[in-house]
């Protein structure tokens, strides 16, 4: 039986966008028309995948995927600017970081213009499902995974690339700030692991700590270092920065955090603004002595973290409009949505001409 799919309720909307309830929309999977398919054959190479109707995939009970976990998925985002156009944010970064997953779990992977080709193609497929601006985002998820038949070893005989998209709200809707507990019995990634690559696989084993979480009146997770349990990593889908007078510290990546793509950005923007950016060990000592604390990634952009719990006791950090974090997300959603103009050459416009000969 094929599983159940959430429609998004619906309204009177302008004609150029789908029948949808804007105001109401959250983040969650909402089906939308078309996504794009490309095959690859052990020993060959990817080649350009085609436009096809959003559908269920079939599947080998055998195949690498659901035996194994060989797969990977990357998430990014489409947006409307306030003049109608539409706007990707570096989806060459998230090429590359497929690709460096692909060769950690032995799998073909497209070439940086055919992941990019793609994503174009599926945005503008799918043009109608971009929300309106300021009323959220189309979240665009690439995934590469072993669908081939395998028991035992390899190679795997085929590998598929697709890619979908559905309209977004918010990732975090409280305003006023996240509020963490740190989680200090389970691990999310371990040194010479996968926490490193955005593996399917590093995602499900944490589930129970954030389920758990969640029922305690926490936000989400911290997580700590696997070695020591001293150090704080990332959290459950995010990156994490403390602030502590003009110095903003990061953990360094060291294959057991993965290198988000708005990270690298605010990374640089911080600079930018004149702080010190540390990619260092951020011991837990540091971070419940930092002055403001914040998490980045696609789907959380900047948010503000208000305050943190670590066995039992809470820590409160500085929230508001004069922060940092409010700064940051300020300055990264402007570029984002052409209110201003990209000095970095981040953002892609794509108009139909991007992607000649598509058809859809």
């Amino acid at each position: 039986m094929a599983p159940s799919v959430q429609t998004l309720p619906t309204s009177v909307s302008d004609e150029i966008y789908a029948n949808v309830k804007w105001e109401e929309l959250g983040f969650g999977f909402y089906r939308t028309d078309n996504m794009y398919v490309a095959k690859c054959k052990h020993g060959e190479s990817f080649q350009e995948g085609s436009i096809v109707p959003y559908a269920d995939f079939q599947i080998s009970p055998c195949s690498a995927v659901l035996n194994y976990g060989q797969g990977l998925y990357e998430g990014l985002k489409a947006y409307r600017t306030e003049d109608g156009r539409i706007m990707l944010f570096r989806p060459d970064q998230n090429a590359l970081r497929l690709q460096s997953g692909a060769h950690r779990l032995c799998m073909p992977y497209p070439s940086v213009d055919q992941f990019v080709s793609a994503v174009k193609q599926v945005v503008l497929a799918n043009k109608k499902w971009i929300p309106p601006p300021g009323r959220g985002t189309l979240y665009i998820r690439p995934i590469l995974f072993g669908s081939g038949p395998i028991l035992g070893s390899l190679p795997v005989p085929e590998y598929t690339f697709t890619v979908f998209a559905c309209p977004v709200g918010r990732f975090h809707q409280d305003n006023a700030g996240l509020n963490l507990k740190i989680e200090d019995k389970f691990r999310r990634a371990f040194p010479s692991g996968t926490g490193g690559v955005k593996s399917i696989t590093n995602y499900s084993p944490v589930w129970i700590t954030l389920a758990e979480a969640k029922a305690q009146g926490f936000s989400d997770v911290l997580f700590l270092d696997a070695a020591t349990g001293k150090n704080v990593e990332e959290l459950f889908a995010s990156n994490v920065f403390i602030v502590k007078g003009n110095v903003v510290s990061t953990p360094e990546i060291s294959g057991t955090i993965l290198p988000g793509v708005t990270r690298k950005s605010i990374i640089e923007l911080t600079r930018d603004f004149g702080y010190k950016v540390e990619e260092r060990i951020v011991p837990v000592e540091d971070l419940l002595d930092a002055e403001e604390v914040f998490c980045t990634g696609t789907a959380a952009i900047v948010t503000t973290i208000a305050s943190v719990t670590f066995k039992e006791t809470k820590t409160e950090f500085k929230t508001g409009d004069k922060t940092l974090a409010a700064k940051l997300f300020a300055t990264l959603t402007d570029i984002q949505m052409g209110r201003v103009e990209d000095k970095k050459g981040w953002t892609m416009e794509l108009t139909d001409a991007t992607t000649p000969g598509l058809k859809f």
